[in-house]
């Protein structure tokens, strides 16, 4: 691959992180400090020591980035709600595309959680909803960087929020 063809995939990868941070920050509270920007920066400086192989391949790319950026929330809603003594949770939207329109929003910590809840009994699942929602990668994307049929990431996909939203659901709490 040349230089200008790396170039123009690293301009390409950018603008794709940029668009998937700027739609999390979307669902942020209004005086979230972080920017769109920031979070893509901060996600790449935490995957900077990665092997060169795995920027070549861009789904992989993207569901790392996005794994990143979740911790990144993550971390950040943290330093808010010690900040605050436990108030103010950050929210974070489960819509079924990145960018949101009219949904609910959800606490990130408690999204986190239930995540790492779930990933204790389905690896893939979990996986399968943080490379969707958090990566804004599709069902054939998806199904690529794990292996399996995009028929599979669906049906994971689905059971995986069902799951979710009964974690989240306000009855359970």
């Amino acid at each position: 691959m040349s230089s200008t063809d790396n170039d123009r995939l690293s301009a390409s990868l950018y603008q794709e992180l940029r668009r998937i941070a700027a739609a999390r920050m979307r669902a942020e509270r209004a005086s979230h400090t972080l920017q769109p920007t920031a979070l893509v920066h901060e996600a790449y400086l935490r995957l900077a020591n990665q092997p060169q192989s795995m920027w070549k391949d861009r789904s992989r790319t993207i569901g790392m980035a996005a794994h990143a950026m979740r911790n990144i929330l993550v971390d950040h809603a943290r330093a808010h709600i010690a900040g605050k003594r436990g108030a103010g949770a950050v929210q974070v939207t489960l819509s079924e595309d990145v960018a949101p329109t009219q949904q609910k929003t959800v606490d990130v910590l408690a999204v986190d959680e239930a995540l790492n809840r779930l990933a204790e009994f389905d690896p893939r699942q979990a996986r399968v909803l943080e490379l969707h929602f958090f990566g804004g990668l599709t069902f054939d994307e998806i199904a690529k960087e794990l292996g399996v049929s995009a028929r599979t990431i669906k049906r994971d996909c689905t059971m995986a929020r069902a799951w979710l939203h009964g974690q989240l659901s306000p009855a359970r709490g």
